[in-house]
């Protein structure tokens, strides 16, 4: 919505993680990547066939919700799974972000993950191998080139295939991935086209844990253990494009427009495991699952500067438009037993595919949006003001008849204020108020006012910080609290009474610590309660996968007496977080250790980067995190990371 903005003179708390820094931590996904940063947690395990997220206490991407942006822009980034392949940068947006990004497809509010794709900055030729435990081999190009009179046209590819055995039990994975991004650099005219597809067929993927009420939550297991059937399977294809453009006017007015969409489709069969004693039996009901997504965007708008006074301004107006569509279908198998400790082999279940894909569901958001961000005394105190009026229109289906059974339009005004002011130099201090969007519950059947649609959710965020910026490092310091309503039944009346509270400090470091030492990371803590519900006996507990402390912390030490190695450690701890409305299943505190190291040198004058990663060297056994309807996921397991770059 703002365009790119220097960290340093935003009035929000936001991380960047570059393709470089990407690439030292052998990261995979995006996911993978996220390791580095305190306010976010992976709620989903490793060797599963999604990636969910917690941002400063509240969920964003769980299930099929396509909730990570892709350069700025929804519906175009996969469903399920991001590969750092074709990312050139990561960004974290911390907090609700409603006015800048529009409500997201699944209403997530706790921030925003964006993707930076890679474009053809520079000529580039890199190819590489890479391996890991117990089995998984692949290989990946990375080819950019520039090209024409004034080098205005730009290429670059990015392809990836693996396959082999995984770090967890019983699993194998096969992977394809590939990318093209084309743009044209001309006087006054800007366009690129970003293009990719990602398959994956992965055999006995694993899955999070669900827990009957009351159950104290067992000791986890080892982290490779996998109670999914090697029989259980997911294969999922994604495709994507997008097409973004920019005119000047004038040097004082932009012009701005993007289109693109997506198609993805998962087909799978197997269960949600389910614990039901203390010994860690459980059961589990494999479905075959068929599920296709389709997803249209737009939008468009001009950016605009000019002066009042001594008064400068940098205007942006917008519209946007995004839609989705999903067909699927579900029918159950039978149910299984198992152990949690001691996975018991069964008989191989078959099934039967529907010759019906009814509907599920369709999603529109529409929305206008208008900010404003002015500035005086060069650019020391700045303020922006802005305003989003935004549509959301869903219906939803019945997936054995395909008739609709209930419908959803309502709208919603969300406003945002941020102010920066810089004192001396080095020193930012901000402060801004934001709200999030989520669709209203449409009120359930068993509800004196069923089927009355409940307006959309706001949740509302007020922070304030400092940024300091001493050249080779940066810090930054920011306190805040996030409401958040959601919908409950009390006396027989569904309504949005019931509301959660996070209040939270972020303490971040990144850069040059000392000649030869860098180090990013930092500490989160939390103080969330929930505030309002019809239960009162759950007045004042803490909310569902919030913990009180989160610390992650990457370093990287370069050897002074051996050129080209660097030694690196990644800790990361998370404190005991709940899984039941009422605190009484708990997942311990956890801590893993990552150790590592790399070796850049010159092969016949070609730059070869050699990498190894030990992941959770100590081999702990942790439960990793909860997703907010309860179900919670297992650890890494001790893994190990190989790779080799070189480049042509």
């Amino acid at each position: 919505m703002l365009g790119n903005a220097d960290t340093f003179n935003s009035p929000f708390s936001t991380t960047s993680y570059t393709n470089e820094a990407i690439r030292n931590q052998q990261a995979s996904t995006v996911a993978d990547a996220l390791i580095m940063d305190p306010s976010v947690r992976v709620t989903s395990p490793i060797g599963g066939i999604l990636d969910s997220f917690y941002i400063r206490g509240f969920p964003i991407g769980e299930g099929t919700s396509g909730e990570v942006a892709f350069d700025g822009v929804y519906g175009i980034a996969p469903n399920f799974r991001v590969f750092n392949d074709y990312v050139d940068r990561i960004e974290v947006f911390k907090g609700p972000a409603a006015m800048l990004s529009g409500v997201s497809p699944n209403g997530g509010v706790g921030g925003v993950i964006n993707i930076v794709p890679k474009r053809a900055d520079a000529d580039l030729s890199r190819i590489g191998v890479s391996y890991a435990s117990k089995g998984f081999a692949s290989t990946n190009i990375d080819v950019s080139r520039r090209f024409g009179d004034q080098r205005e046209f730009g290429l670059r590819f990015n392809g990836k295939l693996g396959g082999g055995d995984t770090a967890i039990d019983g699993q194998t994975d096969r992977l394809h991935v590939g990318s093209l991004a084309f743009d044209y650099q001309g006087e006054r005219y800007r366009s690129w086209i970003y293009a990719f597809t990602q398959n994956e067929h992965i055999n006995a993927p694993i899955r999070p844990f669900a827990i009957v009420p009351g159950l104290a939550v067992p000791a986890a297991p080892d982290g490779s253990t996998n109670v999914t059937q090697p029989w259980e399977w997911s294969r999922i294809r994604e495709s994507s494009v997008l097409w973004k453009n920019e005119f000047d006017l004038s040097d004082q007015v932009t012009l701005f427009g993007d289109v693109g969409g997506s198609q993805s489709n998962v087909e799978r069969f197997f269960g949600l495991p389910t614990i039901f004693n203390a010994a860690g039996d459980l059961r589990s009901t494999p479905q075959y699952y068929n599920l296709d997504v389709d997803r249209f965007t737009f939008d468009g708008g001009f950016r605009a500067r000019f002066e009042t006074g001594f008064v400068h301004h940098a205007l942006t107006v917008q519209g946007s438009h995004y839609r989705d569509d999903q067909y699927r279908a579900f029918p159950a198998g039978k149910t299984y037993t198992s152990n949690l400790y001691a996975p018991i082999l069964q008989p191989q279940q078959t099934y039967t595919v529907p010759g019906f894909k009814p509907r599920l569901s369709d999603t529109t958001l529409n929305g206008g949006a208008l900010a404003d961000t002015m500035s005086v005394l060069n650019d020391r105190l700045s303020l922006t003001l802005g305003v989003r009026r935004q549509q959301v229109l869903a219906h939803n289906y019945s997936t054995v008849t395909g008739a609709l059974t209930t419908s959803y339009d309502q709208w919603a005004t969300t406003p945002m204020a941020g102010l920066v002011v810089k004192p001396i130099d080095h020193l930012t201090l901000y402060a801004n108020y934001i709200e999030g969007l989520s669709r209203g519950d449409v009120a359930p059947v068993t509800a004196r006012n069923s089927g009355e649609v409940l307006a959309p959710y706001r949740t509302k965020q007020v922070e304030t910080g400092a940024k300091l910026d001493f050249g080779r490092i940066g810090t930054t310091v920011a306190l805040f609290q996030i409401t958040k309503p959601n919908g409950e039944l009390n006396a027989g009346i569904y309504s949005a009474g019931g509301e959660q509270r996070v209040r939270g400090a972020e303490f971040n470091v990144f850069g040059e610590l000392a000649p030869g030492v860098r180090a990013t990371g930092g500490v989160t803590l939390f103080d969330g309660t929930v505030t309002q519900t019809a239960t009162v006996a759950n007045i004042g507990k803490t909310p569902i996968g919030v913990p009180t402390t989160q610390l992650n912390l990457t370093g990287e030490w370069d050897l002074p007496r051996l050129a080209g190695v660097t030694l690196t450690g990644t800790v990361v701890y998370t404190g005991r977080q709940y899984v039941d409305s009422a605190n009484t299943q708990v997942l311990p505190a956890w801590t893993r250790v990552d150790l590592g190291a790399r070796y850049v040198t010159s092969i016949g004058g070609r730059k070869n980067t050699f990498r190894g990663t030990v992941q959770n060297v100590a081999n702990t056994n942790y439960w990793a995190g909860v997703a907010s309807f309860g179900t919670f996921a297992q650890g890494t397991p001790r893994v190990y990371l190989l790779s080799w770059d070189i480049e042509l």
